[in-house]
């Protein structure tokens, strides 16, 4: 059975100042049923904007965001379980920071953990712990640390759930032409230079996370599937039928290395 990670954006998860439970439903039909084929694991992001939901404090002060993750996070895990619970799904939540993929020691305790829970049927959900991390030790975002654990957990494709429908030929903001492109083999330095920023406020990445996630995979012999997190139709399509409609793969392989060459004609 193949292993896939899946990660969702703080804005898919929540919308104003509440958990956006039609869309998390969504998500957890989806899993539910994706589970059937793949072992899955789930990096969420969100609990700063589940905390606040409950508390209005300035994300902007260190502290006092940690403080909203804090809150957050049995807020965010307490809305999966309920609705995972609907599916007869037992899930469990990890918190890593960069050390844990650092240290060997720590990297082989959390591949074991992932190993053993998958083993016996628990969806582990993984979010990055923004109560002990420093600064130095922070990923920023979660695209980031979705694709470490994609890697370090031997999974073969990451999927990103995002506000975006894939990764278009050129800014769709200022072109209405832009068209997606269906395969990426290959990811140019001014492309993982450029300027983005995320759309939500409680979103940390942008576009250049994700393809410095891809980019990271495509590396390590990895895939990447970036799609859009607000209707799973496409990435239903693509995990459940095998059938790429839309979305946009990031791969190594050389025969849609091929494929994207003639899409470019």
């Amino acid at each position: 059975m193949k292993r896939i990670v899946i990660k969702v954006g703080s804005s898919v998860l929540t919308e104003t100042t509440n958990i956006a439970e039609e869309r998390m439903l969504h998500l957890v039909s989806l899993i539910a049923e994706a589970r059937k084929k793949y072992e899955v694991i789930l990096v969420s992001s969100g609990a700063v904007a589940a905390g606040y939901t409950a508390v209005n404090l300035n994300r902007s002060i260190p502290t006092s965001k940690k403080v909203l993750a804090s809150v957050g996070q049995p807020i965010l895990m307490s809305s999966y379980k309920n609705m995972f619970d609907i599916y007869e799904v037992t899930i469990s939540q990890i918190l890593l920071t960069e050390e844990d993929f650092d240290s060997r020691v720590h990297t082989r305790i959390f591949q074991d953990i992932i190993d053993r829970t998958l083993k016996h049927d628990i969806l582990p959900i993984v979010n990055e712990n923004d109560i002990s991390t420093t600064p130095d030790q922070l990923f920023g975002d979660n695209d980031q640390l979705s694709a470490h654990v994609a890697y370090h957990t031997g999974a073969d494709m990451l999927i990103i759930l995002s506000d975006i429908d894939g990764y278009y030929d050129s800014n769709p903001k200022d072109n209405p032409k832009a068209q997606i492109r269906k395969f990426v083999t290959e990811i140019k330095e001014e492309e993982l230079n450029q300027n983005h920023t995320p759309n939500s406020k409680f979103a940390t990445g942008g576009i250049v996370t994700k393809l410095k996630a891809a980019q990271y995979l495509i590396e390590k012999e990895r895939e990447m599937f970036l799609c859009n997190g607000y209707d799973l139709t496409c990435t239903r399509e693509f995990l459940i039928d095998g059938v790429h409609n839309k979305g946009t793969l990031f791969t190594y392989k050389q025969e849609k290395k091929e494929q994207e060459k003639k899409d470019k004609k």
